[in-house]
């Protein structure tokens, strides 16, 4: 009975620790390049540099390591003569998973700075949650954008 019983509680312990290796926090750091896929620009009338702007993105997420990920992504902003607010849906895809996210946040000065709310993940990102951060680079690119994004996923368990 006693052994019977290490057995059993040792299982136990085993199917614990198998389903917390699973959860965890995870930090995802990378270069992310975007480019306008269907995007429109309109004017305010009598405002003279008031834009609201909105449509459909396309990116590609690049980690030091060498890993690679794509981004699809809805986009609104509201800017005067370049200073103002965004916001948007994304989903990131990388090999271990998907991440889908809001973000918002303001531009001005030609910099841009905003967070991500966490709203889902797949595979490795499975019921994720979190927050993040999205500010632009330096940009050595015509036509594109460039970013520095971190992502704090949070898998269940955590």
């Amino acid at each position: 009975m006693r052994k019977s019983l290490s057995v059993f509680l040792s299982g136990v312990a085993l199917a614990i620790a198998a389903s917390t290796a699973q959860a965890g926090e995870q930090v995802l750091e990378f270069k992310l390049v975007t480019k306008p896929i269907d995007y429109k620009i309109t004017e305010a009338a009598n405002i003279e540099g008031q834009t609201v702007a909105s449509g459909k993105l396309f990116g590609v997420a690049v980690f030091k390591d060498g890993r690679m990920g794509v981004k699809d992504f809805v986009n609104s902003a509201d800017l005067l003569k370049g200073a103002g607010t965004f916001y948007g849906y994304s989903t990131y895809t990388f090999e271990e998973g998907s991440i889908t996210a809001r973000y918002s946040g303001s531009a001005k000065d030609g910099r841009s700075t905003g967070e991500y709310t966490i709203l889902s993940g797949t595979g490795a990102y499975a019921n994720g949650t979190g927050t993040g951060t999205i500010e632009n680079a330096l940009n050595p690119f015509k036509d594109v954008n460039l970013f520095n994004i971190k992502l704090v996923v949070k898998t269940p368990g955590t």
